[in-house]
């Protein structure tokens, strides 16, 4: 059995930025690339900055290395999510208490490993998610290369789960270039589409609603002149909480309104993802449950995804359980260690609601490759194309992963069952 010798880091980029959303929402003005104003959340001193992440490469004593890359969302720092993740004051606390912790140890071991790692505190305090996340990858990675298995049928046996050999609908986001990104997601027939970032009233939604159904209107368009007879994608918008304060938390009048997408959507089944911030968890679990409750109670079809205040493992639960919102956005770098989004996918499946696994622009190409096998193995609905905001690159990476490691899963399964030429089997 390998063993862990030795923990190297490397300070990283991210795949896009860290953004003040709070500045954002409250008209920080768009230069360029950049934000012109001052910053509204702590730690930050731009509206916008680069993303950073901490490389974590874990030298087994076989000769192998597994990786995993530490990263936290573009709106950090915001919705109850963990501070801003600057690797300059992280890389410290790894090299000083979890490295100690991690030498010599099985690699096989992801579970024991992972709620190590989860279980850390640092001067009373529980590691930073971006932390956990990161070596939770690069332990499931260890774990992979010494038994000589996909990542995906390491997550399969330690949650009894059963393999599936298809693959899971990937969502692509657009960013701000939501009309010539869109046009990219229809060529390449992305399964759920565009997320168009509508962060802002004036200039995206509209005073009553207005920009956005004509944008959905446009985007149906779109994808019967460049789509085909058999393409039927989900559109998916997140609009950052901006219907609440458009319509003054009004819920009846939230639910007209997404009545009238609903229309402009028609044939394409809507989601729309934080339709509400109400500014703390529990008033937010109360106003998206009412909000379901009368989008069903209305005979409207748009599904609602909760986002802000659904966090960590236990804000999920809670959603879940209160049944706030349809889906359920599984944002993968708030919840620390990957192995609670296995598990957050599974307690929303068992309460009934549709599972996102979801995270952020702002990670890497290896968390995303990871992220794509926790997928395969806990099944959720979508998956997040990742990282950054080019589209054709988070694409390529996700779907690119989930195909490797499905052929690679049923080439295992054959090889098991004796079908495998050269495997002693009778053909």
């Amino acid at each position: 059995m390998a063993k862990i010798e030795e923990i190297l880091v490397s300070p990283g980029l991210a795949g896009f930025f860290f953004d003040d959303q709070r500045a954002i929402k409250e008209d920080a003005e768009p230069d360029g690339a950049a934000y012109l104003g001052n910053p509204k959340t702590d730690g930050f001193t731009q509206v916008r900055q680069a993303g950073e992440s901490i490389l974590i490469e874990i030298l087994l004593s076989d000769g192998s290395v597994a990786r995993g890359d530490c990263a936290a969302v573009q709106y950090s720092g915001t919705g109850g999510r963990d501070p801003l993740f600057l690797s300059e004051e992280f890389i410290p606390v790894i090299k000083n208490h979890v490295r100690p912790e991690l030498l010599g140890r099985e690699a096989e071991n992801f579970g024991e490993l992972a709620a190590l790692v989860e279980e850390m505190t640092v001067e009373g305090r529980q590691l930073h998610t971006a932390l956990r996340y990161g070596f939770s990858q690069a332990l499931l990675d260890a774990a992979a290369l010494s038994r000589g298995i996909t990542r995906s049928e390491v997550l399969i046996d330690e949650y009894d789960l059963t393999p599936i050999l298809e693959p899971v609908d990937i969502f692509v986001q657009t960013g701000d270039n939501r009309y010539e990104n869109a046009d990219k997601a229809i060529i390449k027939r992305a399964d759920v589409l565009p997320h168009g970032l509508i962060n802002n009233i004036k200039r995206k939604l509209g005073q009553e609603g207005e920009k956005l159904l004509d944008y959905i209107r446009w985007l149906k368009k779109r994808v019967r002149q460049l789509g085909s007879e058999n393409y039927n994608p989900v559109f998916h918008i997140d609009v950052y909480g901006t219907l609440g304060e458009a319509f003054a938390g009004d819920l009846e009048a939230i639910c007209e309104f997404l009545s009238k997408a609903e229309r402009a959507a028609d044939p394409y089944q809507l989601r729309i993802e934080g339709p509400i911030d109400a500014g703390n968890r529990r008033d937010q679990v109360k106003k998206l449950s009412r909000l379901r409750r009368l989008i069903d109670e209305s005979g409207c079809d748009v599904e609602i995804v909760a986002d802000e205040w659904c966090n960590k493992l236990d804000d999920i639960m809670l959603f879940a359980d209160e049944r706030a919102g349809h889906m359920i956005q599984i944002k993968t770098p708030d919840l620390g260690g990957i192995q609670n989004t296995v598990r957050a996918i599974l307690y929303c499946r068992s309460r009934g609601l549709l599972a996102y696994q979801g995270g952020t622009c702002n990670e890497t190409d290896i968390s995303a490759r990871i992220c794509t096998d926790a997928a395969l193995a806990a099944r959720p609905e979508q998956v997040l194309a990742k990282p950054g905001m080019g589209l054709d690159e988070g694409l390529m990476i996700v779907k690119n992963q989930m195909q490797r490691t499905l052929t690679r899963m049923d080439f295992n399964s054959e090889s098991r069952s004796g079908k495998r030429k050269g495997s002693g089997a009778v053909d």
